[in-house]
Parts: C-alpha cells; sequence; structure tokens
C-alpha cells in the first residue's frame, strides 16, 4: 500500500496549494491513502466545515488536527459530523469527536489512523502514550488493519522521537507535526515502522513558521503583541512524507520525503 501524509496545513496559500496538487499527486504516485493535518487550516487557527469539505473533496482521506483543534468555535460540531476529521486521542473524553478511526483505502483494505498530542512545551493533556496504546488494543497490523498511521502533534523533537520508539514494529508509520519544518530523519526505525519527528507544513516558507513575519518579529523584540497573527500568503510548499508498505505484514518497506512548491528545494519520491 501507497500512503502519503502532509504536514500542518497553514491558511489560504497551504491549503490551495494541497487542494490543486493532490488529484495529480494521488495519480501520479499512485497513493490509496491520505492524511493531512489540518489544524492552521482557517487563517492559521483550527479548521471550519467548509474547509474541511474542500481538502476531502480534494482527495484527503482523513484529517488530522492538534492544539488549535478547537480555535473555530462556531463549527466545532463538525467534529461529531465528520467521522473523517480527527482531534487528539487524548483530548478529555467529553470533546466533541474522537481520536483514532478505521477507514478504507483506495485499494479496498482498511487503515487505522490515530491522532495524539505531546505533553512537552503543550497545554496539560493526558499521557500520549497511553492513549496510543489503548486505541491501538484491538487493532494488530496486518490483521484487523492493513495499515497503522499515527499523527503525534507535539513541540518536543525527543517527545516526538520517543512516540516513534515505542511504536517501532505495530505500526507502518509514525509522523510529527506542530513546528512546520520539515526534519531530515526520515527513516525506518529497526522494528519496520516509517518515522519522521516532523513532517513540516503545508504554507509560505517566506515567513515565521507560516506566519505573515511582523507580528511575529514584533513580539520577539518588543515582548508586546501588535496585532493578529495571520498566514503569510505567498507561494507554498507541500510537505510530506509517502510510504510505501509490505502487504502482508503492513510494515514499511520505504519512506521519501515530499516538498514541492515555495522556496525550499524539491524533493519527490
Amino acid at each position: 500500500m501507497r500512503l502519503a501524509v502532509f504536514g500542518d496545513i497553514v491558511g489560504r496559500s497551504g491549503r490551495l496549494a494541497l487542494i490543486e496538487r493532490l488529484p495529480g499527486l494521488k495519480r501520479g504516485l499512485k497513493l490509496d491513502f491520505v492524511v493531512a493535518n489540518a489544524e492552521n487550516a482557517a487563517g492559521g487557527f483550527g479548521v471550519t466545515a467548509r474547509i474541511c469539505e474542500e481538502l476531502l473533496a480534494a482527495g484527503v482521506d482523513v484529517l488530522t488536527t492538534g492544539n488549535h483543534a478547537f480555535d473555530q468555535r462556531d463549527d466545532i460540531d463538525i467534529y461529531d459530523r465528520e467521522a473523517r476529521l480527527l482531534r487528539p486521542v487524548n483530548f478529555p473524553r467529553s470533546n466533541p469527536g474522537r481520536g483514532a478511526g478505521l477507514y478504507p483505502a483506495q485499494n479496498g483494505e482498511d487503515v487505522l489512523v490515530i491522532h495524539a498530542q505531546g505533553q512537552r512545551g503543550m497545554p496539560p493533556i493526558d499521557d500520549p502514550f497511553a492513549a496510543v496504546d489503548a486505541a491501538l488494543e484491538n487493532f494488530a497490523l496486518g490483521r484487523e488493519a492493513s495499515a497503522i498511521i499515527v499523527d503525534f502533534h507535539a513541540e518536543a523533537t525527543s517527545e516526538k522521537n520517543g512516540m516513534g520508539c515505542h511504536l517501532d514494529g505495530r505500526t507502518s508509520l509514525v509522523v510529527g507535526t506542530h513546528t512546520h519544518v520539515p526534519t531530515a530523519d526520515d527513516r525506518i526505525l529497526p522494528g519496520g515502522t516509517a518515522f519522521i519527528t516532523d513532517l513540516g507544513m503545508c504554507g509560505d516558507y517566506d515567513s515565521v513558521i507560516g506566519m505573515e513575519k511582523t507580528e511575529p518579529l514584533t513580539r520577539f523584540i518588543t515582548k508586546i503583541p501588535s496585532g493578529r497573527m495571520t498566514p503569510a500568503a505567498g507561494e507554498a510548499t507541500i510537505c510530506g512524507v509517502v510510504v510505501e508498505t509490505d502487504d502482508r505484514s503492513g510494515l514499511a518497506v520505504s519512506i521519501a520525503p515530499v516538498r514541492i512548491g515555495g522556496v525550499l528545494k524539491e524533493r519527490k519520491p
């Protein structure tokens, strides 16, 4: 099976880039299943029902989020209505929505997607390691699920690396999201799980991690907010990975980064 996961979609530039390119990428790369992180898709903060619908219509199979999941308060009910939109599994159980789900892939197989949020440098939250273990309890890779993808939305590289090691051999792929900068450590871990510390973002890199430069710089230099953060509007780079799995075991046989458009050096599988 061929899987793709794309990093945090930031604002209109990131949305339009992925929506425009994804149908061609799915055909050209023969992708069976696509996940994208949409927590910054609506003006940099959260996701709306309309944006969710547009991304799913473009060919994304599952959308993950993160610490900005519920920033768009008027559209919070979308998490109960749309099973393909996930919030972190270790959010309070009383929250709308779900943090994991089993979904059909293009080739007819079933893919389990689990979404968790880290604890280091993030708002207080339940143990993500225990939460992911609980989500995996009834799903063995290669049996109940042909592939298993984990999006770990976390600040600390050590915590993301730790999650990869913790799940090695039990999932097809563990990806880190949240920090918006693609890392160069894409690899297959000893137990057969593909891993990357951070996918990067789908957004304009002529920015401060996707935001127009003026306000972040003002806050860094003066420590005084002068206005609202707004997403940069230049040409976006689409960042993610493509993973191929073994049909029998569900473990990874290859992982390759994807970077298309914008100012970053292009990488294609």
